[in-house]
């Protein structure tokens, strides 16, 4: 009996001590380019020797890299807004259709999450080349949507799956129309759901540089793709400051998402 308790006891000890340690190696290049972005010096060094906030005001007052971060939170709120409503309509059908076909489409719609980036972008540049799309806003946005909804689709599939169809069918039954049932019975239950659907859109734009890279250009490059043609140039500390600035944004998002889903959660 003592034996198999102490034996469970550090079996959990053993696995604290392992995730912890596999946490910090996850977090070990973020605690690395936090002070980097404080550094004074014109070059990357740790520690640094001297501390500043010359980067940040650098990033901040240079009307470049501003254009480029108010596209990429442009291009994230349009992203979440159309993959989320086509996510949802897909997850829908799949449900409703079921058998071999529900797993075709399924599969399909997921098809870009295993596609090597590199071939789905060079896939892209050519087909929006062809409509005159390279270089757009719009062309930019499509490549984005095309990643994002696989995420979507992953995030509200089980949802839609433990949904009771049945009530919206019975309000339906009573005189119920359709906006009356989507906004009074499946939109409140299935809310949860889709705000982490639109969060994960969101930050899926926010981090894509790849397609960025072969379909932006102009007005329509964002900050990842900025970010690494400039480390391609040029060592520019000033990429440690956006770098911090993009982790402290991505963490405010979800610690507000996750304050949000404790109260919502009974």
């Amino acid at each position: 009996m003592l034996d198999a308790y102490y034996g469970s006891r550090l079996t959990r000890a053993a696995l604290w001590i392992f995730s912890a340690l596999v946490l910090v190696f996850l977090m070990l290049p973020t605690l690395i380019v936090v002070p980097l972005s404080f550094s004074a010096s014109d070059l990357l060094e740790f520690p640094p020797r001297a501390w500043s906030l010359r980067w940040y005001e650098a990033f901040f007052s240079s009307a470049v890299w501003m254009a480029a971060l108010r596209t990429s939170m442009l291009l994230g709120v349009l992203t979440s807004a159309i993959a989320v409503p086509i996510g949802f309509l897909a997850c829908f059908a799949i449900n409703r259709l079921g058998g071999r076909s529900a797993g075709a489409i399924y599969g399909f719609l997921l098809s870009p999450s295993v596609t090597p980036g590199i071939l789905l972008a060079i896939g892209l540049f050519f087909i929006l080349a062809k409509l005159g799309l390279v270089g757009t806003l719009t062309g930019v946005l499509v490549g984005h949507v095309v990643l994002a909804i696989p995420v979507v689709v992953i995030v509200l599939y089980p949802a839609i799956n433990r949904f009771d169809w049945a009530q919206p069918q019975a309000a339906r039954s009573l005189g119920a129309g359709w906006f009356r049932t989507m906004g009074g019975i499946i939109l409140p239950q299935l809310g949860l759901s889709l705000m982490t659907a639109a969060l994960m859109a969101f930050l899926t734009s926010l981090d894509e540089a790849v397609i960025s890279i072969f379909v932006a250009s102009g007005p329509s490059s964002t900050l990842p793709k900025l970010m690494f043609m400039s480390l391609r140039d040029q060592i520019d500390p000033t990429i440690a400051a956006i770098s911090t600035f993009w982790t402290l944004l991505i963490s405010v998002a979800l610690l507000f998402f996750n304050l949000r889903e404790r109260r919502q959660t009974p």
